[in-house]
C-alpha cells in the first residue's frame, strides 16, 4: 500500500479517536466518523468538549472532515477503530461497541484494505472476535483480501505534555507486510517513534498489562494506607520517608477510576479464566481499589461523628467528580461511589466541579452541580486535585464551612495538613 495515496477513517471520536484523527488529517485525507451526530456537529465547528484538542488543532488538520454518515467511509483504505471497551456490572468485558464498530467497517471493506484496532482488549480479541465479524460481513478473507493490526492507545486524558505524538506507539500487524505498512503509517505522525511488536497478541497483551501494573502498585499503597490508618500513622509521611531511597516507587493511595486502570485488568482476568487459570493477585488488587471509596467515606464519617456533627443533618461538600484532575472525563469515576455512600449515611451532598460537564451529569446521572460560594458546609471532601482546588488557601476552605470543628478529607494530599489544622479542621487523608 502506498500511504501517500490512502484515505483513512477513524471510527470513534472520543478521547482517543479525535487526537488521532487530527494528527492524521494533517498529512492524509482523513474522515473522523462517529455515530453521535451532536458530537460530529460540535467538532465540525471546532469545539471539543473533552478538551483534548483545541479549535486551532482542528483547524490545522486541513485534510480532516467529520461525519456520522456511514457511506462517507466506503472509499477509505485504512480503518482505525477507537471505540470504548468498558466492563458491565458483573465486571466482564463489554465488547458491544467494538463489535458494532467492526460490523460497520466490514460493510465498507474492499480488497487490500487495512483495519487497525486501538481499543483496549484481552490478548486474542482482534483475531478471535473481530476478524470473524469482518469476514462474515464483508465476504472477504483475512490475510488474503484484507489485513489487520493492533496499535494500543496510550492517551492520558488531560495531559498536555505527554500527548499523542510524544508517546512511543506500539504497532503490530497480521502479516509481515501488514506490520511494516502499519508501523510506517504511525511513524509518519508519532515524533517519539514506534515499537513493532512481533504479533497482534503481543501488542494486545502489552497494553492490558500497562494499566494492570499501575493498578496493582496503587492497590499495594491503598492497603498500606488502611494498615497505617489503624496504626494511627500518617501514610503520606511514611511514603515520603520511604521515598528518600532512590528506587522506591512514588505511588500514592487514592481512588482508582477512569476508562483504563479501573477497567483493563478485568479484560486480562476474563481471558485468564477462559483458559482455566484463576488470577489471584490481579483480582485481589482490583478488590482493594474498588472498595477504597467505601473505606474512605467510612473513615470520613467516623471523623465527623467524633466531632459531634450530626451526619443525617449535615451538608458535605464534595470537591471534584471527574476521574482525574484538570480533565472533564467522568467515565467510571469512583466519586460516584463516594456520593452514593455519603447519601446512605443521610448526608446532603453538594458536588462542586469546574471541569465536569453539568449537562452530561444532569442528563445521564441526575446529578446537579453546586458551588462553594452559596453553601455553608459541615465538612469538605476534596476528591480531585483540580488546579482550582489546589489554589484554595486553608483560610478560604475554612470560610466555606460552619461549626467549630469541620472535617476536611484531603483525598489527594494537596494541602498542608498543619495549616488546615490551624484553621480548625480535623484533617483526614488516605
Amino acid at each position: 500500500m502506498e500511504l501517500n495515496n490512502c484515505k483513512i477513517a477513524i471510527i470513534g471520536l472520543g478521547y482517543v479517536g479525535l487526537p488521532l484523527a487530527v494528527e492524521f488529517g494533517k498529512k492524509y485525507p482523513t474522515i473522523g466518523f462517529d455515530i453521535n451526530k451532536d458530537r460530529v456537529n460540535e467538532l465540525s465547528i471546532g469545539n471539543d468538549f473533552t478538551l483534548e484538542v483545541t479549535t486551532e488543532d482542528i483547524q490545522s488538520s486541513t485534510h480532516l472532515q467529520f461525519t456520522s454518515k456511514k457511506e462517507e467511509i466506503d472509499k477509505c483504505q485504512i480503518y482505525i477503530i477507537t471505540v470504548p471497551t468498558p466492563i458491565d456490572e458483573a465486571k466482564r468485558p463489554n465488547l458491544t461497541p467494538l463489535k458494532k464498530a467492526t460490523t460497520l467497517v466490514a460493510k465498507s471493506l474492499n480488497k487490500g484494505d487495512y483495519i487497525i484496532f486501538e481499543s483496549t482488549v484481552f490478548p486474542g480479541c482482534t483475531e478471535e472476535i473481530c476478524v470473524p465479524i469482518l469476514e462474515d460481513n464483508s465476504g472477504l478473507k483475512f490475510n488474503k483480501d484484507f489485513f489487520c493490526g493492533y496499535s494500543p492507545e496510550r492517551v492520558n486524558p488531560g495531559d498536555k505534555i505527554n500527548t499523542l505524538t510524544k508517546i512511543k506507539k506500539i504497532t503490530s500487524g497480521s502479516s509481515i507486510e501488514a506490520s511494516n505498512v502499519i508501523d510506517n503509517l504511525y511513524k509518519s505522525i508519532i515524533d517519539a517513534g514506534t515499537y513493532m511488536a512481533s504479533s497482534i497478541k503481543v501488542a494486545e497483551a502489552a497494553k492490558v498489562i500497562e494499566n494492570t501494573q499501575r493498578d496493582l502498585n496503587i492497590a499495594l499503597i491503598n492497603e498500606l494506607s488502611v494498615i497505617f490508618g489503624r496504626l494511627e500513622i500518617d501514610t503520606l509521611e511514611v511514603l515520603e520517608a520511604a521515598g528518600s531511597k532512590w528506587n522506591f516507587l512514588p505511588f500514592r493511595p487514592g481512588l482508582v477510576g477512569g476508562h483504563c486502570i479501573g477497567v483493563d485488568p478485568y479484560y486480562l482476568t476474563h481471558k485468564a479464566e477462559q483458559i482455566g487459570y484463576n488470577p489471584q493477585l490481579i483480582l485481589a488488587g482490583r478488590r482493594i481499589n474498588d472498595n477504597m471509596a467505601i473505606y474512605m467515606v467510612k473513615k470520613f464519617v467516623q471523623k465527623m461523628i467524633q466531632n459531634d456533627i450530626n451526619i443525617s443533618k449535615s451538608t458535605v461538600g464534595v470537591l471534584g467528580i471527574t476521574f482525574k484532575e484538570n480533565c472533564p472525563d467522568i467515565r467510571n469515576s469512583k466519586i460516584f461511589d463516594v456520593i452514593r455512600e455519603l447519601k446512605t449515611w443521610g448526608a446532603k451532598v453538594v458536588i462542586v466541579d469546574p471541569w465536569a460537564n453539568s449537562q452530561e451529569l444532569d442528563e445521564d446521572y441526575d446529578i446537579r452541580l453546586g458551588d462553594l460560594e452559596n453553601n455553608q458546609f459541615d465538612s469538605l471532601l476534596v476528591a480531585v486535585g483540580h488546579k482550582e482546588f489546589r489554589d484554595l488557601t486553608s483560610k478560604e476552605l475554612r470560610g466555606y464551612c460552619k461549626g467549630s470543628n469541620p472535617v476536611l478529607a484531603d483525598v489527594k494530599s494537596i494541602y498542608d495538613k498543619n495549616l488546615l489544622t490551624k484553621e480548625g479542621f480535623s484533617v483526614f487523608r488516605l
